[in-house]
């Protein structure tokens, strides 16, 4: 089938249900249609964007769809068995205590030399016909150690599990020391082809649970990125990001145009066997309608993003399922310590009072959310809901307000700039009632808020490069390693004390030495308390404020089966199957 008939099919099932309009001059799918057959060597998944970057360090590391384009290359070192029993929505579902070797095929630890010992599967072939060897883990560390792209991602996990030679000199202002502590040292080493030992300074429960973490963990095919190697990029960033990411995952990458769709076949060299989909493809469609449309065609057998009454009326469409879980997905607020009047910790409590929760569940999410009310997901181990909680009291509100300094929002006026509630544009159909039904509540006590949405991408470079957002509305964040441990480093600890994307440039020396005791505590109970008292101290303080937790859902084609989640809540092309 090729690329014209099938675009003039479309405009013929555009004409019957009135999607002419939307579908005119290649609008939606086009002149780019991708040749889609109607057996079951091709998917097309239509998201509300493609990656817009692909490197592990890379500026786009944390939005949603740049990470669905990264799992399907990468190939974890450990993942997690799926339970026995799907969900009551037929998704396979990871149990957290049975970790099981990928790209390792077991694992050793000595807790009297703090030393682990990595056996690599052997027989494993990159999508270049390479071998998995500990070559790639050295090399794969050794960038990771580099700290050299926008955001250091692979270090930051590395350094999280206490791993020699992780340190924070990687970033001393002294040119000396940083170019010293960003050499590999003894701290990993080769053994030989297929043994790596990894040395920790101190006990640490998280480094299990980090290797998980495929976005950051993930394996570089070495060979192809040494070729790739330029004198002015020498560990391939601009390769790895813009180009392709060699790895030895289930998927190749086949090709790749930015803001439009990425193509990937089935790597024929998969040491778990040739995916069932051999060839798949995650094409933009920014409106949700549009989406909606082209799945009932029948030319998309997958689609994501939509709201909660979309999810709905596609549950009662013939030859249509939707799938979903309460995972780790949920929406808060972020105000930026850096940036007054955000820094006044009674404007940010009036805030946390004056936010409409019951408003924004029933409007933005039919009902289908509930109050989310601790910084960690409320699925995860550990989650410890603050009490008695934030609810919407507009007359609290308006009492801490005037204790804040603005009584009725007398002198908010000139933070116009500051209050400009920013968000990301191609989530409107989403978050727009949610921002409306926000700025209403805000204004209502007297806080000036207007509407800012911006593009996904400057969102994400804003947020976790820059991190100069000064009120913003986010719902793609969420730790991926399941513990509140990962989530106190990766958003609430400082800079300073290792923290990574603090996107709030929130500061609290007591809960960074908090951390420091827990980071390395071998009794759980006792780890588990503190991590509880951070939990607290992050609500009383609005770190960030989290507002509603709701459930990670797609459409597809009822002929569509596997759906599998984890906690990236990218889906994994490899379990798929007709």
């Amino acid at each position: 089938m090729t690329a014209s008939f099938l675009s003039r099919r479309l405009r013929q099932t555009a004409a019957r249900t009135g999607l002419a309009a939307a579908l005119a001059a290649g609008s939606v799918l086009g002149a780019a249609t991708p040749s889609v057959a109607q057996g079951g060597d091709t998917l097309l998944f239509l998201a509300e964007d493609v990656p817009s970057g692909l490197d592990i360090d890379g500026p786009s590391i944390a939005i949603p769809t740049t990470q669905l384009g990264m799992v399907q290359l990468l190939e974890p070192l450990i993942a997690y068995e799926y339970f026995d029993e799907p969900n009551e929505d037929g998704v396979l579902m990871p149990d957290f205590t049975k970790p099981v070797g990928r790209l390792l095929e077991s694992w050793d630890y000595d807790p009297e030399t703090l030393v682990w010992t990595l056996h690599l599967r052997k027989g494993v072939t990159s999508c270049a016909g390479n071998e998995f060897t500990a070559d790639d883990m050295m090399y794969t560390y050794a960038r990771a150690l580099n700290v050299g792209s926008a955001v250091p991602n692979a270090w930051f996990l590395l350094n999280m599990s206490g791993v020699k030679g992780f340190t924070q000199d990687v970033f001393s202002p002294d040119e000396a020391v940083a170019k010293e502590a960003r050499v590999l040292g003894d701290g990993i080493r080769k053994i030989d082809d297929y043994t790596v030992e990894v040395e920790q300074v101190e006990a640490n429960p998280l480094f299990l649970v980090n290797i998980a973490v495929t976005i950051s963990q993930g394996v570089l095919d070495s060979a192809v990125m040494k070729e790739h190697a330029t004198d002015d990029d020498p560990w391939a960033y601009e390769y790895a990001n813009n180009v392709n990411l060699p790895s030895f995952g289930p998927y190749c990458l086949d090709s790749w145009t930015k803001n439009d769709e990425i193509r990937f076949k089935a790597n024929p060299n998969y040491y778990r066997g040739v995916a069932p989909i051999e060839t798949a493809i995650i094409k933009k469609v920014p409106q949700g309608g549009n989406r909606i449309s082209i799945l009932r065609s029948g030319q998309a057998q997958l689609i994501q993003g939509m709201t909660p009454n979309q999810y709905d009326s596609l549950r009662k469409m013939p030859g249509i399922k939707v799938s979903g879980v309460t995972g780790n997905e949920g929406l808060f607020a972020v105000m930026n310590y850096d940036t007054p009047p955000f820094d006044n910790i009674k404007l940010r409590q009036a805030i946390a009072y004056a936010m409409p929760y019951e408003r924004i569940i029933n409007v933005g999410y039919s009902g289908q959310a509930t109050q989310w009310k601790a910084p960690i997901p409320e699925t995860y181990p550990g989650y410890n809901p603050y009490e008695p909680g934030y609810a919407h009291d507009p007359e609290k509100a308006k009492e801490l307000l005037a204790e804040a300094g603005y009584p009725g929002g007398e002198g908010l006026e000139e933070f116009a700039e500051q209050f400009k509630l920013t968000y990301v544009a191609e989530k409107e159909t989403t978050l727009g009632p949610v921002v409306n039904q926000i700025r209403s509540a805000l204004t209502e006590i007297g806080i000036p808020v207007t509407l800012d949405p911006i593009p996904q991408t400057q969102y994400g470079d804003r947020q976790i490069v820059k991190k100069d957002l000064a009120f913003g509305l986010n719902d793609q964040e969420k730790p991926i390693g399941v513990d509140p441990g990962y989530a106190m480093q990766l958003f609430f600890v400082s800079a300073e004390a290792g923290g990574l994307n603090n996107m709030m440039n929130y500061k609290n020396a007591e809960l960074d030495e908090q951390w420091a005791v827990a980071r390395v505590e071998g009794d759980m109970a006792k780890r588990e308390q503190i991590l509880n008292d951070m939990q607290t101290t992050l609500m009383e303080d609005v770190a960030w404020l989290p507002l509603v937790t709701f459930k990670t859902q797609w459409a597809h084609s009822d002929k569509l089966g596997g759906l599998s989640w984890n906690p990236s809540n990218s889906l994994l092309l490899y379990d798929l199957h007709y």
